[in-house]
């Protein structure tokens, strides 16, 4: 634990508008005045802060004047994915085998959703082959949809879709609540009618929360 002493109040404070830029009620940007009441300060003070994480590209402020995060997050968020990957694999290896179907990990890139984590149920003779670094729509497919109702409401409901990117194919998802930053959600995909399986694949989604923000064993 750290004392008040060591701690900058400049930087916790930068660090808070970024907290809620990256939050579901953030993601379409915040007005200075919306940051200034969320954070209890100033405008003026705000003000020196959207400026100064402009400058680093951290964030953007549009003609609307909403402030928005910037492309210097998704670099930061580019350099921890070796991280992810690795925490989020021995997961989705138990979720796979558990439920017997191809477990993935998918993030938000824009408007994109991107497989960035695949596993294949390690005893089954039939399951869905999906790619790692594939893409599709946001609003197609339970992965996508899962990330657009975390993004929108903070939902980490499962979401279900039969046949939206392949044929015959059926989808369950959830977001990955709770991890500033991270647009994600935990899904499995299977041929044929799905398995019952939603609660299987919250439980994944809400441990990586607590893995990734160290509070897992």
């Amino acid at each position: 634990m750290t004392s008040p002493a060591e701690t900058s109040q400049t930087l916790d404070r930068g660090l808070q508008v970024l907290q809620l830029l990256g939050s579901p009620g953030g993601s379409a940007g915040m007005t200075v005045s919306a940051l200034a009441q969320e954070l209890g300060v100033g405008r003026a003070i705000i003000y020196r802060l959207v400026a100064t994480l402009q400058a680093r590209d951290f964030v953007t402020r549009g003609e609307d004047g909403r402030v928005r995060l910037g492309l210097g997050v998704t670099r930061l968020q580019l350099s921890v994915r070796p991280m992810l990957v690795e925490l989020a694999r021995p997961l989705l290896r138990e979720l796979a085998d558990q439920v017997g179907a191809t477990a993935h990990l998918t993030v938000a890139e824009g408007e994109q959703a991107l497989a960035l984590v695949v596993v294949e149920p390690s005893w089954t003779d039939f399951h869905v082959s999906y790619r790692v670094g594939s893409r599709h729509p946001l609003d197609r497919g339970a992965a996508g949809r899962a990330i657009l109702a975390g993004r929108r409401s903070g939902d980490s409901r499962p979401v279900a879709t039969t046949g939206e990117l392949q044929p015959g194919a059926h989808g369950v998802a959830a977001w990955v609540p709770d991890v500033p930053g991270l647009e994600a959600s935990v899904g499995v995909v299977t041929m044929g009618p799905p398995p019952p399986v939603q609660d299987e694949v919250v439980a994944t989604a809400r441990w990586l929360t607590r893995s990734l923000t160290g509070q897992a064993p």
